[in-house]
């Protein structure tokens, strides 16, 4: 695949009173980026995050905020503050539930959260969870926070299922940052705020400029004072069924992860099974109706 300019829709996250968030993963010309397979961002927004226990399969989350404060819970018993520049990393695996609210102090909401996928290999593999708060690493007109993978001299400690890169980037403006980086990855820069370029393209708040593998290297001009994500791994290599929250290898996997699901809910409410059960007093958010379709293999 060619280098390109992916541009962001608007999608609501989490039903009713549901946060917009801005989605740049999957694309129809870009369904992964490694194994990266879905990056939403949001704010800043004085809307608050409110999503109710949900379930994951063969997947990892990553959650990673800019401003204000979200409580995490999932059905392993997890319990966890997320503040900004810090990673929280669930790993769904074989199954399991959870649910995000932003906290009442939280007046402004912004950052971005994402999805890994799992190779089949380890796909099917114990739900985890883990929470990372990395060191910034600084140079002239720079400063960034390396949460997944290496780059500019910092490693993050978080073992990944496969070779994957996540790091924020701060520029002042005019700064221009040549960034080495593995030429067997394929790299995604998300411009959070200001305006840059990266190799040439101009970025646009929102924007994901892709670079294919065979780089070693991505030059970023921060035209005003920018953040940015930087995402990457090897080509996925691996077809995937992606539908509402699962990940699955056919139609039929995830008709069968949608129905256990909803045998968990009754009254509106967990009971224990392949998910698990959060430990919170709310509802849990029932599956869609599947599609009249039969739900294609991304490749």
């Amino acid at each position: 695949m060619e280098d390109r300019l992916i541009e962001p829709r608007e999608v609501p996250l989490g039903g009713l009173r549901a946060l917009n968030v801005w989605r740049t993963l999957p694309h129809r010309e870009l369904p992964t980026v490694g194994a990266w397979c879905f990056v939403d961002h949001f704010g800043p927004t004085a809307e608050h995050m409110n999503v109710l226990p949900h379930p994951h399969t063969g997947l990892q989350t990553v959650t990673w905020l800019v401003d204000g404060i979200i409580e995490h819970r999932d059905s392993l018993g997890s319990h966890q503050l997320i503040a900004p520049g810090e990673l929280n990393l669930m790993t769904s695996g074989h199954g399991i539930s959870h649910s995000e609210v932003s906290t009442e102090g939280t007046s402004v909401l912004h950052g971005a959260q994402l999805w890994i996928a799992l190779p089949d290999g380890t796909r099917d593999t114990n739900p985890g969870f883990e929470h990372f708060a990395p060191q910034p690493v600084r140079g002239p007109g720079w400063e960034a926070r390396v949460f997944l993978g290496s780059l500019l001299g910092a490693e993050s400690p978080v073992a990944t299922h496969t070779p994957l890169l996540g790091a924020e980037v701060m520029l002042a403006t005019g700064k221009t940052l040549e960034i080495e980086v593995d030429d067997s990855f394929e790299h995604g820069v998300l411009l959070d705020v200001g305006v840059v370029d990266v190799d040439g393209t101009k970025l646009e708040p929102g924007d994901l400029a892709y670079a294919a593998p065979g780089a070693r290297t991505l030059t970023v001009t921060a035209q005003e004072e920018a953040r940015l994500l930087v995402l990457g791994g090897p080509p996925f290599g691996e077809p995937i069924v992606m539908w509402w929250n699962f990940i699955g290898r056919t139609h039929e996997e995830i008709v069968g992860f949608r129905e256990e699901w909803q045998a968990q809910i009754e009254g509106g409410r967990q009971v224990d099974g392949r998910f698990g059960v959060v430990d919170i007093d709310m509802d849990s958010i029932p599956a869609p109706e599947m599609p009249n379709v039969r739900l294609k293999l991304r490749h």
